[in-house]
């Protein structure tokens, strides 16, 4: 995948699942950043009628499919996480599409700067040079459960499977221009950390 032409900072945007990264995206556009949201892209190309539904149904079957003909997200999650070849599947399927649709909302985004919110940044072999910068939010893994277990349909159990899948924490880090360490910050605290790394990069409230 080409690279976004760049006439805007353009920032990539990752952490662990439970990190705060949402939080931080909404403090960034709160300065005036335009965010491509590579989740919720995820999201809508799997609803009913989904660019994406075609080919997961011929992949996987109906079986992961709900009863309004969209994808059934913890019937996939549960089936990606236990079989490797079954995820490499369905990143085959999902990447390019949500490639191609971040490249056209980026395309739409005035100059300034874009921020791409890359769940899987440091385990992709592109995104990193799609982007000017990257920022990572990290926190303990303690901290990750803590805050995943409290979301409905969640576990401690089933977020420790989501964490053993992602990257490690070093992982992460080791791709970051600039990392916030989210746990045990106040919203205000985080919201000063974030306002100051705006300060760093020129990005104008």
């Amino acid at each position: 995948m080409e690279p976004v032409a760049a006439r805007a900072l353009h920032i990539g945007l990752t952490g662990g699942i439970g990190s705060g990264k949402s939080t931080v995206a909404a403090l960034f556009v709160a300065h005036g950043a335009t965010l491509v949201d590579t989740d919720a892209i995820a999201r809508e190309i799997t609803l009913p009628g989904g660019a994406a539904i075609a080919q997961l149904k011929q992949a996987f079957g109906v079986g992961i499919l709900d009863a309004d003909g969209g994808l059934d997200r913890t019937a996939m999650r549960s089936l990606a996480f236990s079989d490797h070849t079954a995820r490499r599947r369905l990143e085959a399927i999902l990447h390019p599409l949500i490639g191609a649709e971040a490249d056209r909302q980026a395309g739409l985004a005035a100059a300034g700067t874009v921020l791409f919110d890359v769940p899987l940044l440091a385990e992709s072999g592109h995104w990193r040079d799609r982007v000017a910068r990257v920022l990572v939010i990290d926190c303990s893994e303690a901290t990750q459960l803590a805050r995943v277990a409290q979301r409905p349909g969640w576990t401690e159990a089933s977020a420790g499977a989501v964490i053993a899948q992602q990257a490690s924490r070093a992982a992460r880090r080791a791709c970051a221009d600039a990392v916030i360490y989210n746990d045990g910050l106040t919203p205000a605290a985080l919201a000063a950390e974030v306002a100051a790394l705006c300060g760093c990069w020129g990005i104008a409230h």
